[in-house]
């Protein structure tokens, strides 16, 4: 297979992959359900829509401010509104094509702001570590919250308490075994695990050694606090979903950061996942589609319109550099 064929399909797959989810969701819906959903997104309340946007720019603003703590170290300190259009535009391309945000994030930088593409890079690379780390760490406090709720589905399913436990004990060892199989093993797919762990450590210990490293932590709960708070008002937009408790939406927001990771942008998949998330919680197919949507749509349309208003502003603003 030539390299221009797989670059076509690491592009066109995913693409397919989510229109196909979309034609998915769309066949398996009824007329009448689609029409109740349809309805439920065009009496949504506009102001939590556009609270929500508002909120996700508030992140990409911190993610830049956050990026020169990491810079500073390297001898580079690039300007905040350079950080923040070039973060738009990343999130942008990430919506065409998969994870290539993070090379025209690196590339932009270096055009821009003389940062080397290989430092740059590496920049991006422990970001993307420290927010591994810090999804581990909203699914761990997802568990934790709602346990009840997770010991009833496995009750309904005619696995008690005793089975739960076991369930866990069976999953720890198999975890450490995992992990001793893995130290000893040689071949390539151990040595891209060691790899990652190994990188996750080192993005831990990277924060211990900036001097900012106070500012760094406060920024990096923050960005995460905004993408749980952009969820978790556009509740509001859709009644059956106005009283459902916090843990309820971390566990969509876990499943949907999930969906966007997968395919461009959530595409297609976001909605169902995060629609069968709210069902554990009794909320309606049309309803958690329309909730679904309605977040998708929010977030999308905010990266796209920024993002496309930052690939032209950029250039402009940068023209005598």
């Amino acid at each position: 297979m030539s390299n221009s064929l797989k670059k076509f399909l690491k592009i066109a797959i995913p693409i397919l992959i989510g229109v196909g989810l979309v034609f998915y969701s769309f066949s398996t819906t009824s007329p009448e359900d689609r029409k109740k959903i349809l309805e439920s997104i065009q009496n949504a309340n506009l102001l939590w829509v556009f609270l929500s946007i508002f909120i996700g720019i508030l992140s990409h603003i911190s993610r830049a401010i956050r990026w020169n703590y990491l810079l500073a170290p390297l001898g580079y300190k690039p300007r905040l509104i350079n950080n923040v259009l070039i973060i738009l535009i990343s999130y942008f391309a990430n919506t065409l094509v998969l994870r290539s945000g993070e090379f025209l994030r690196a590339t932009a930088l270096t055009t821009y702001e003389n940062v080397p593409f290989e430092k740059g890079f590496g920049t991006i690379v422990t970001e993307r570590i420290i927010d591994v780390i810090m999804l581990l760490l909203i699914i761990i406090t997802a568990l934790l919250f709602q346990t009840d709720v997770i010991l009833g589905i496995l009750q309904e399913k005619g696995i008690g308490l005793v089975g739960s436990l076991m369930i866990l004990i069976v999953g720890v060892l198999g975890l450490f075994i995992a992990i001793r199989l893995i130290k000893k093993s040689t071949s390539k797919l151990a040595t891209k695990i060691k790899t990652f762990l190994n990188g996750l450590l080192d993005g831990v210990l990277s924060i211990f050694k900036m001097k900012n490293k106070g500012a760094f932590i406060f920024h990096t709960f923050f960005i995460w606090a905004c993408y749980i708070a952009m969820f978790w008002v556009i509740k509001f937009t859709v009644p059956e979903t106005t009283d459902l408790p916090l843990g309820a939406f971390l566990v969509a927001f876990v499943a949907g950061a999930f969906a966007m990771a997968a395919t461009n942008g959530g595409l297609g998949l976001f909605p169902i996942v995060v629609t069968a998330a709210l069902s554990v919680y009794g909320v309606s197919k049309t309803s958690g589609d329309a909730y679904g949507w309605i977040m998708w749509t929010a977030q999308t349309l905010m990266v796209v319109v920024f993002g496309t208003i930052s690939f032209i502003v950029l250039p402009l603003l940068n023209r005598n550099r």
